[in-house]
């Protein structure tokens, strides 16, 4: 699993790890750890989007356990193993139930990759042997639930809908009942792309949170927030709305193969303690990975 997740995440991470190569460099140099070096630390960091906190603490911490120390290869073993615990959470992946479907929430603004990161999540749950079913919830926007159809259809899953400007939590109450009714495994709920700032909008999310916990015992199960990688650092303030709102269990880190901010994988972690769960890096049905944060570090660091 390394290995493979290692491979598809180097290709997908080629526009950061141009900016982590900086970051590499510093470790080779001759000479000693230093305050100049640790400022040129500092400032790579930055370059590479890992975020004002948790460029603060690794360079707080090599300072600590390096200072006037030779570099070495050590210092950049050091630097990788913070890193690496940065974004080090307890589980990955979606937390299946073993008893009835399990419900999987998905928010995120539009344009964030939300409908395509549906689609690869069905693949990924099909590929466990699941049996899915999706409820189109985004009925603000008819684009949005035609195109969330096209991928039901061509993955060959169920999927639940009703006319454009319907009642999300409606579509929401039909899916649970659906799928408890007909055993499905896992129900993935959509939910209308919404900004952050939009409180009408983020009622609604909480109207059909609340829907979907009475009709099925314990549901959600995972409320997965879709940010979009390109965005970085200013995908922190999304996201910090979104947790308050429903209660988020983790993330899907979408368009990782279109940006050089990879990097603010760090900063997003660190700031919310939401582990990220999945990342996307492509636009085809399997582009979607179950994170791995030891190898997500080395393919960072990656010739």
């Amino acid at each position: 699993m390394f290995r493979q997740f290692f491979n598809k995440i180097k290709a997908g991470l080629a526009k950061t790890r141009s900016l982590f190569s900086g970051v590499a460099e510093l470790f080779h140099l001759k000479g000693r750890v230093d305050k100049k070096f640790l400022e040129e630390l500092e400032k790579r960091l930055y370059l590479a989007d890992v975020g004002t906190a948790a460029t603060s603490e690794i360079v707080s911490d090599v300072r600590q356990s390096f200072l006037d120390k030779e570099i070495t290869g050590d210092v950049e073993v050091f630097v990788k193993n913070k890193l690496r615990a940065l974004l080090t959470a307890p589980e990955d992946g979606i937390r299946f139930q073993q008893n009835g479907p399990t419900v999987v929430m998905i928010a995120g603004v539009n344009g964030s990759g939300k409908t395509t990161s549906i689609a690869k999540l069905v693949k990924h749950c099909q590929d466990q042997g699941k049996k899915v079913i999706v409820a189109a919830c985004d009925t603000f926007r008819a684009a949005a639930v035609e195109q969330l159809t096209i991928w039901s259809q061509r993955l060959g899953c169920e999927i639940v809908k009703n006319q454009q400007g319907s009642d999300p939590a409606a579509v929401a109450h039909d899916a649970c009942e659906k799928a408890r009714s007909k055993n499905f495994d896992v129900l993935i709920v959509d939910t209308a792309g919404r900004l952050h700032t939009q409180v009408h909008l983020m009622r609604e999310l909480e109207k059909i949170r609340r829907v979907v916990s009475k009709n099925i015992e314990g549901a959600p199960h995972e409320v997965l927030l879709v940010l979009d990688a390109t965005s970085g650092q200013n995908a922190i303030a999304q996201a910090e709305h979104f947790k308050k709102t429903i209660a988020c269990t983790g993330i899907i880190l979408a368009k990782l193969d279109g940006t050089a901010k990879g990097g603010a994988i760090f900063g997003i972690k660190q700031k919310l303690g939401l582990p990220v769960k999945f990342v996307g890096v492509g636009e085809k049905p399997d582009d979607l990975e179950v994170f791995d944060p030891e190898a997500y570090v080395e393919a960072l660091f990656a010739t």
